[in-house]
C-alpha cells in the first residue's frame, strides 16, 4: 500500500490514497478562474474529466459527490487512477535518464491528438494577430502588480516590446496558419510534471478546463508548452528534439522564430502563475517567476527576425560567407537569379519554402536591370521575413540607395537589420586588370554579381569583416554581429 499524501496547488487540493487520487477545486476567485460556487466547481470537475479523457481515458475515472457528516451534498471531486511518481517525465529528466524514446512517443501521441481536436471559425480566430496581441497584453497586465518587487522591470519591458515587434511583422504567417487549419482546442498546459511515461505509452494529464481561451490556439503553441518546460528543467536539447519529432509526426512546417514566440508566451503564462503562487505565500515562487521571465526574454531574443545584408566585392569571399552563415544558423539565403537560365541560384538554409517559390535578385551591370534585380531580391526577402524567416541577402550592396531600400523593408516587416561588409583583399590589383564591374555571371558563379563597382558608396553602418581572417574566424565574427 502506497502512503497517503496531500498536495495543494493554486487551484486544487489533491489527496493521494491507495491507488486513487481525489481532487477538489478550491472555492477561490483568482481572476482567471472563479470557483466560489459549488455549481462552478462541479462544472469544472466534469469538464476536467471529459477533456482529459482525450489523452488519458483510463486515468480519469469520473466525478464523485462529497457529502458532509449531516448527509448533505457539499462539494464535488475528480477521481483518478494513481500513477507512479517515479515515471513522471520531469522526474526522469531530473534524474538524467535517456528520455528520447519517451519524448518520441509523446510527440506521436500529440500529433494524432491535434489532428482530432475540435476546430471552428471561433477557435481559429483565437490565433489571429489581434487575439495573440490581446493575450500578450493580458499577460503583461497580469504581472504588473509584481514588477519592481518580484520581477525585474527591464526584463518585463523587453518581453513586451519584443513580443509586440514580432507580431507587428508576421500577420501573413499567422493568417497562413489559420488557413491551414492548425488552430485547435488542445491541451493548454503541457508540463513535464503532468506526463507519465508508462510501459504501454505516455499518459498526459491536467488539461486546462476552466478557460477555453487558454486551451485553444495554434497546435505549435500547445507543444511549445512542453518545450518550454524542458528548457526550464535545463534541457534545451530535449526541447529541440521534442519539437523536431512533433514536426515530423504532424507533417507540418513552421519557422523556428514562431517556435520561440510560443515558448516565450508559455514561459510568460507560467511566470504569471508563479506570481500568483507567491502572493498566496509560496516562498519559492518568486525565484521561479524570475527564471520564467528570463526564459521568455531569451526565447524572444532567439526568435528575432533579421534581414542580414552580406556585401562587398565577389573576390572578398562574400558569397562563401553568406552561405556559411545561413547554413550555420538555419536561415534563408537569397542570391541573384542566373540570367542565362532564368532559374534561381538562391540557396535556402532553413525553410526557404516559407518564402514560397522564392526567386532571387539583381543580376546585371547597371541601370534598370540592376534596379529590377534588387526589386526582386527585396520582394522575396519580404515574403520570407513576413513568414518569420531570417534572410541572408548576398549582393554587393555597393550603393547607399539600395541599402536604404533594405532598411525600409526591415522597418516594414519589423525585422532587425544587420549589415556586414566583406573587405576586399589588401593587396593591390595588377595594373593590367580592369576594375570589377557589376555584370551578369555564368551559371557556375556563386552569385548574380561579379564584383563591387569602383564608385561604391561609403558604408559606415556595416560591420566590416577583414579578408585576411580564416573562413572560420570570419564566420564567428559574422555570427557575433548578427546576435
Amino acid at each position: 500500500m502506497r502512503p497517503a499524501r496531500l498536495v495543494e496547488t493554486h487551484t486544487s487540493v489533491l489527496v493521494f490514497m491507495g491507488d486513487r487520487v481525489y481532487k477538489t477545486k478550491k472555492p477561490a476567485d483568482l481572476g482567471f478562474l472563479d470557483f466560489r460556487t459549488r455549481e462552478a466547481r462541479r462544472a469544472a470537475c466534469h469538464a476536467e474529466v471529459d477533456l482529459n479523457r482525450r489523452l488519458a481515458p483510463d486515468v480519469y475515472l469520473g466525478v464523485a459527490d462529497v457529502v458532509g457528516p449531516d448527509g448533505d451534498l457539499c462539494d464535488h471531486m475528480v477521481v483518478m487512477r494513481r500513477l507512479p511518481a517515479d515515471r513522471r517525465l520531469s522526474a526522469l529528466v531530473v534524474a538524467g535518464s535517456d528520455v528520447t524514446g519517451q519524448l518520441r512517443a509523446v510527440a506521436r501521441l500529440l500529433a494524432g491528438f491535434h489532428s482530432r481536436c475540435e476546430t471552428s471559425a471561433q477557435i481559429t480566430d483565437a490565433a489571429s494577430p489581434t487575439a495573440l496581441r490581446r493575450l500578450w497584453d493580458e499577460g503583461m497586465a497580469g504581472v504588473q502588480p509584481y514588477v519592481g518587487t518580484v520581477l525585474d522591470p527591464a526584463t518585463i519591458d523587453a518581453v513586451g516590446r519584443l513580443a509586440a515587434r514580432y507580431l507587428d511583422g508576421r500577420e501573413p504567417l499567422l493568417r497562413e496558419r489559420q488557413r491551414r487549419g492548425l488552430i485547435r482546442d488542445g491541451h493548454g498546459d503541457l508540463l513535464a510534471d503532468d506526463i507519465y511515461c508508462l510501459d504501454d505509452g505516455p499518459r498526459v494529464l491536467d488539461c486546462l478546463e476552466f478557460d477555453q481561451r487558454l486551451r485553444v490556439g495554434d497546435v505549435l503553441a500547445d507543444v511549445a508548452f512542453l518545450a518550454m518546460d524542458l528548457e526550464r528543467l535545463g534541457r534545451p536539447d530535449l526541447a529541440a528534439f521534442f519539437l523536431d519529432r512533433y514536426r515530423e509526426y504532424a507533417a507540418e512546417s513552421h519557422p523556428g522564430s514562431l517556435e520561440q514566440l510560443y515558448v516565450a508566451y508559455r514561459a510568460f503564462v507560467r511566470c504569471k502563475v508563479a506570481c500568483t503562487r507567491h502572493a498566496q505565500g509560496n516562498s519559492s515562487a518568486a525565484a521561479e517567476a524570475r527564471a520564467l521571465a528570463a526564459l521568455a526574454l531569451s526565447s524572444l531574443r532567439r526568435g528575432r527576425v533579421r534581414l542580414v545584408l552580406v556585401g562587398g566585392p565577389e573576390e572578398s569571399g562574400r558569397s562563401q560567407l553568406a552561405a556559411a552563415l545561413a547554413d550555420a544558423e538555419g536561415w534563408t539565403l537569397l542570391r541573384a537569379e542566373n540570367p542565362a537560365t532564368g532559374t534561381p541560384s538562391a540557396g535556402a538554409a532553413g525553410a526557404a519554402g516559407a518564402a514560397g517559390a522564392a526567386d532571387s535578385g539583381p543580376d546585371s551591370a547597371s541601370g534598370d536591370d540592376a534596379d529590377a534585380g534588387y526589386d526582386e531580391l527585396l520582394r522575396n526577402a519580404r515574403i520570407a521575413a513576413e513568414r518569420g524567416e531570417t534572410v541572408v541577402l548576398d549582393a554587393p550592396w555597393a550603393l547607399r540607395r539600395d541599402r536604404r531600400r533594405a532598411a525600409a523593408l526591415a522597418h516594414a516587416t519589423a525585422a532587425d537589420l544587420v549589415q556586414l561588409r566583406c573587405a576586399p583583399a589588401a593587396h593591390p590589383r595588377p595594373a593590367a586588370q580592369p576594375a570589377p564591374v557589376l555584370r551578369p555571371v555564368s551559371p557556375s558563379s556563386g552569385s548574380g554579381f561579379a564584383g563591387e563597382p569602383p564608385s561604391a558608396d561609403p558604408w559606415p553602418e556595416a560591420r566590416t569583416l577583414p579578408h585576411a581572417g580564416t573562413p572560420e574566424g570570419v564566420l564567428r565574427a559574422a555570427r557575433r554581429a548578427t546576435g
